[in-house]
């Protein structure tokens, strides 16, 4: 029923900020996957943000970190290309292409993404003939702007560091240990990394 769904996942929410880490595989089939979340996924968003903007809670996290800095609107920007990308009806590319120009990329865009004249006017031109890669050089360039920029600083913030060592208490005690299944080091580097 849904009230059950509602409290599995409540319960698994309050389970990811705990260090509690049980395997207890008989409950497996009952919980969507897309809805677990390891320490370990956690960790691989540190490697590079294409790990973490291609996985699904990652994305969440990433969103609402440039949403609490005014800057949400790279992100949506590069969802909408790879939406676009999977555009199947010819007929469909031009309507869908304007849409992404008049919203993130024209002088009077509501979000508009911070792209250099050069590749603007690139852009612009491609939209004589919009084709599935006429976004493909700027959603580039805002992808670098978030991974040399706002990337790094998210992985110095409390939307990162809370998901990869969760809460942090009783992480040294005997219990935690003792129900870590994964090799979950508590004292991870991970945190010095990102500093």
């Amino acid at each position: 029923s849904a009230k059950d769904m509602k409290h599995r996942l409540g319960f698994l929410l309050q389970k990811s900020d705990s260090c509690d880490y049980s395997s207890s595989q008989g409950k497996k089939e009952k919980i969507p996957s897309s809805q677990r979340l390891s320490q370990e996924e956690v960790r691989k968003w540190a490697d590079s943000l294409e790990n973490l903007i291609h996985h699904d809670r990652g994305l969440a996290a990433f969103r609402a970190f440039l949403k609490s800095e005014y800057s949400e609107e790279n992100i949506e920007f590069w969802v909408s290309c790879e939406e676009y990308k999977k555009t199947k009806s010819p007929a469909k590319l031009s309507p869908k292409a304007r849409k992404i120009y008049d919203e993130f990329i024209s002088v009077q865009a509501t979000k508009e993404v911070n792209l250099d004249s050069c590749t603007r006017e690139k852009t612009s031109h491609n939209m004589l003939e919009p084709t599935l890669s006429c976004f493909d050089e700027a959603q580039r360039k805002i992808f670098t702007l978030m991974e040399k920029d706002s990337y790094r600083r998210f992985l110095k913030s409390p939307y990162y560091l809370d998901l990869v060592s969760p809460s942090g208490a009783g992480c040294g005690s005997e219990n935690c240990k003792r129900n870590h299944t994964h090799s979950l080091d508590c004292n991870s580097n991970i945190i010095s990394q990102c500093a």
